[in-house]
């Protein structure tokens, strides 16, 4: 592996790892957010403080992350920018500031995809929030979104982010894996509904 490569996965793993959520409700005083709900530090465990425009700002910054991750690292090592792109995902979902254990990946899935792509980052809005609008289940709409990802990099032809798409995938599908056990059990909850939390 180049230096460039090892410096892009750093450099996204870092930015990644910025746990938005945790810094949002602590500035604002809307509580612990590892006492609240799943504790992880994204924006659908954000909406449980009751504050919708702080979860709004979560999940924003959360996508800016990944965007930046690869935007930046494309500027300076281009060649390593899917390592980049891997390395956001894999700093929000294991950031080392919070004993490797942070968000679900989905928003700065999105960010990454979007900076990798935009025809890219439009599929997996679509899939995103149409699912979410249409099913009000979090965890189907991101897994779906993630999912969505490499599938679109095969059938657009940017073969270049297959890989770094599959990876990311797998990454967000496994940090939702208590999500599937539920949606299994038929005891996953809907965004507005009443259930167990996430």
């Amino acid at each position: 592996m180049s230096a460039h490569a090892i410096f892009a996965a750093a450099f996204g793993y870092l930015l990644g790892s910025i746990p938005w959520g945790i810094v949002l409700t602590r500035v604002t005083g809307a509580g612990n957010l590892r006492e609240i709900g799943s504790g992880s530090t994204g924006a659908t465990n954000v909406l449980r403080t009751g504050r919708k425009g702080l979860a709004a700002a979560t999940l924003l910054l959360d996508l800016l992350k990944g965007l930046c991750a690869v935007l930046i690292a494309g500027a300076l090592w281009p060649e390593a920018v899917p390592l980049a792109a891997i390395g956001a995902v894999a700093g929000h979902c294991y950031p080392v500031w919070l004993r490797f254990n942070g968000g679900k990946g989905v928003a700065t899935m999105m960010g990454v995809v979007l900076g990798l792509a935009w025809p890219l980052g439009l599929v997996f809005a679509v899939v995103w929030l149409g699912l979410l609008a249409v099913l009000r289940i979090s965890s189907v709409a991101g897994m779906s979104a993630a999912i969505s990802a490499p599938l679109a990099a095969w059938a657009l032809g940017y073969s270049d982010f297959i890989v770094a798409g599959v990876v990311m995938a797998a990454l967000v599908l496994w940090r939702h894996r208590s999500n599937i056990a539920r949606l299994m059990a038929g005891s996953e909850p809907r965004i507005g509904g009443k259930g167990p939390s996430r």
